[in-house]
């Protein structure tokens, strides 16, 4: 991204480079419903992150190309936002803080690969300017959804069930404007849907309406779901080409505001308005002692499971990264 043209090339894909791609997307999808998780870091990290951009802000210019690109990235994606539904809400309902722990651990052993983005480049007062806000826009939207939570707790409930009961039009005008956020925040590393979505208070309303019983009981709530689609696309297309430029014009800059987003995001896991409930529940006493033991028991070890394993593929791409410098040295002395 350090070059004079915004030209970009994309990886030609093979069996594994596929699978790499959709697993990409499938971080991307999990996103959305998991607090706290970003999947544009893991982007950073498989070292796709410049061409994913690039391929979403060219896919009209250059269809054909970019969509074969994208193609397994959308593909993850739809798992990944199956799975979050169906599968990782559920494991956040049965044991939200080890689970919580287990993504946080995951975070925190890739964050070296997005901080070696920045290794070497000149610290200035500017640059820790940008890392600073980085750090402070994913904890203040987590703290922001934990003060709501705090606040009205008795009406939490209520007001999950009745927020789409009777969709009306400014329901749609917010769709709109939150899809586009939910959308920026899918490729920019460090932010979180599901973050935004809480400290808005329709993270739980959306979540809670995907179920037959509701579709039937509230059919227009899909007009509140293609506002979110199209605000979804418009953020994510639109602001991807900005981000490229933005990339190619200040690329050491843009990196230290990725990595104060990327820590901050990691702080934010534990202080958001899911996460709140989890520790209101401790303090009044809903969850036995022996049980907030276990708890906190297996947050921990799965916590070290994420850092270690996270870790591991970080050394894993670091590895490849040095065998393709050596290898292109020894091609230009050749």
């Amino acid at each position: 991204m350090k070059g004079e043209s915004l030209e970009i090339a994309l990886i030609r894909y093979n069996k594994k480079t596929w699978c790499k791609s959709a697993l990409l997307g499938f971080f991307i999808g999990l996103a959305v419903i998991v607090p706290g998780i970003s999947g544009s870091t893991v982007a950073i990290i498989f070292k796709l992150y410049d061409q994913f951009l690039y391929a979403l802000g060219n896919l009209f210019k250059q269809f054909k190309k970019c969509f074969i690109f994208l193609l397994p990235i959308g593909i993850g994606i739809v798992i990944g936002v199956l799975l979050g539904f169906l599968a990782v809400e559920k494991l956040l309902e049965l044991l939200p803080f080890a689970i919580v722990c287990l993504f946080a651990g995951l975070m925190c052993g890739a964050f070296p690969a997005v901080k070696d983005e920045v290794k070497g480049a000149k610290v200035t007062p500017w640059r820790i300017t940008l890392f600073a806000l980085g750090v402070a826009v994913p904890v203040a939207l987590g703290c922001v959804s934990a003060v709501l939570t705090i606040n009205t707790p008795a009406q939490a409930e209520e007001v999950t069930k009745t927020i789409f009961d009777n969709v009306q039009w400014w329901h749609i005008a917010l769709g709109v404007l939150f899809g586009a956020v939910v959308g920026i925040t899918q490729i920019v590393p460090g932010m979180s849907a599901s973050a935004f979505l809480m400290a808005v208070g329709w993270f739980q309303s959306v979540v809670s309406s995907v179920s037959v019983t509701y579709w039937k009981e509230n059919p227009a709530v899909f007009l509140v779901y293609g506002a979110l689609a199209v605000g979804f696309l418009i953020g994510i297309f639109g602001f991807s080409n900005v981000l490229t430029r933005l990339f190619q014009k200040a690329h050491d800059a843009s990196y230290f505001a990725i990595v104060g987003l990327s820590l901050g995001s990691i702080l934010s896991i534990f202080c958001n308005g899911d996460i709140m409930e989890v520790y209101l529940s401790w303090a009044t006493g809903k969850v036995g002692a022996n049980m907030l033991a276990v708890n906190i028991t297996l947050g921990i070890v799965l916590f070290a499971i994420g850092v270690f394993g996270a870790y591991a593929l970080v050394r894993v791409q670091r590895k490849k990264d040095a065998e393709k410098k050596t290898e292109t040295l020894s091609v230009q002395e050749n």
